[in-house]
This record gives C-alpha cells, structure tokens and sequence, in this order.
C-alpha cells in the first residue's frame, strides 16, 4: 500500500515550499539569519527553528527539555509559549548548524511521507490544534511552511512562490477560518454578508454570510448589500489573515467599505499563524 491519492498533493505543496526555505537559507550570512520577520520577537533563524521544530514533532521526536527565558514580550498565552521552545532552544545556532539540521530534517521527513500508510481521515492529535484527521494535518503542515517561507521571503527580500501549490492550500486553510472570524469573533449582525474581493497571483471573490442564528458560512455568489466589503491583493490578505501585518501599515493596499467598527473588529480578530 502506498501514499493515498489523496494526500499527494499536500505532500507535494510541503515539500515544494520546505525545499524553497532551503534554499533560500543555504547562502544566508550571519547577519542576514538575524534579520526581523513580521513575525513578533521572530529573526529569520527563530523562523528556520520554528520550521524544523514542527517537523521533528510531526516525525514523532522527543520535546526539547528547556527553559524559556521570562523576558520574551512575545511570548504571552501558552500556545505561544509552546511555539517558542522550539526557538528558544536554536537561538545560539549557527547558520551551518541550522542549514544543516533543516537539510536532515527534510530527508526524514520525505522518507516519513513517502512511506505513509495510513488513510486520510485517521486521527491525529496536535498538543496545540488538537484533533484533526491525517488530511487535515498534512494541509495544516502545508499551510504553516508556505506562510513561513513567505515571511522569510519578504525579510530578505526574494518574493516568489505566492501561486505556489501551497499557496492554494494557504487560500483554503484561510478562506476555512473567515467564518469563526466574522461571526464569532467580530460578531457580524445576524443576516448580514460581508465580501473578500482578492486580487493578485491567487483571486477570489468569497462572502461570508451569517444566518439567524449567528454562525458564518463562506460562499463563491456575490451579495448585493454587504455590511463589508474588504479589497486588497493576495499577498497584503495573507499578511492580515495571518497576523502579520496592522491594518494600518497596509493601508495604501487595503479598501474598506461598509461599516468600519465591524471592518475593525474583523480584522483585528484574526489568529496569528505560528
């Protein structure tokens, strides 16, 4: 029996977007790896360890036993204080120390994947994400290293991979959390819509609906009297979507119309991806 069907073209976004951070940090100078990410308290290395840390843990190897320091401003609920050891524990690495272990890591986990028997919807537990079904992991592995080799990418400034076959994995994942979003976390008005009009290498027109009884829904049919209509490009909703970038800093990017308490809280409810 070999990998299902299925699962191969997440298997293939991963390893596409993972190879891509590869490369990119294969020639990185010491000064570079220390370079900020849009991710808070995040140097390109934390990212690197942060990358690597997820595949050891998906490879099934032992949690690092150590100690985070108590200075860290970022770290402040304990899924980020779960994240962090991971990071923390690389901090002193050097670059061939970090290229080296991303490299191996890679080669264990290909093999792992590609001797992967299991069907799609066996479960899987995540201390983090919980329970979700092998599909769904393999996405959510997908997503997490698309959107970190994006952060990498605009840190160094070498932009590419925003069509990536990952990319559209990224789209779902995101356009799967906008219901919670909008009618959960923002509390859009019952029987209201509220439209994402994406432009760019990835585009889409999606409305989030909210029916009586308050819980969102995401379909493809246009409204005709949104409360919100949000238009950006691809890149500039990545960067929102996944906490990376304050509203106001894109703003030149960014149109609202409608109601701008309800565009506030929409896009201040957003989860950070780690």
């Amino acid at each position: 029996m070999s990998v299902h069907p299925s699962l191969q073209p997440s298997i293939d976004a991963w390893t596409q977007s993972i190879e891509a951070i590869s490369e990119l940090v294969s020639s990185l100078v010491d000064g570079e790896w220390n370079r900020a990410t849009e991710c808070p308290g995040w140097s390109v290395r934390d990212v690197v360890s942060h990358v690597i840390g997820g595949e050891c843990e998906a490879l099934g190897d032992p949690r690092p036993i150590h100690t985070l320091p108590r200075d860290l401003f970022h770290v402040t609920d304990e899924k980020s204080r779960y994240m962090e050891v991971q990071v923390d524990v690389r901090r002193h690495h050097t670059g061939p120390e970090m290229t080296a272990e991303l490299e191996y890591t890679i080669i264990r986990r290909s093999r792992q994947l590609r001797n992967e028997k299991r069907a799609p919807d066996a479960s899987v537990s995540h201390p983090v994400y919980g329970s979700m079904t092998l599909a769904e992991f393999l996405e959510l592995r997908a997503f997490d290293v698309w959107v970190h080799e994006q952060d990498l990418r605009r840190a160094l400034g070498k932009p590419g991979n925003l069509d990536s076959p990952a990319a559209q994995i990224a789209r779902d994942v995101l356009l799967g959390r906008l219901p919670d979003v909008v009618a959960k976390t923002a509390a859009a008005p019952r029987k209201s819509a509220v439209v994402f009009d994406i432009s760019g290498p990835v585009e889409f027109l999606r409305t989030v609906r909210v029916d009586d009884k308050g819980n969102g829904r995401v379909d493809g049919s246009p409204s005709l009297g949104p409360v919100v209509t949000f238009t950006t490009d691809w890149e500039t909703f990545v960067r929102l979507a996944c906490g990376r970038v304050r509203p106001k800093k894109v703003a030149d990017k960014l149109k609202i119309e409608g109601d701008p308490g309800l565009a506030d809280r929409i896009l201040g409810g957003f989860p950070k991806t780690f």
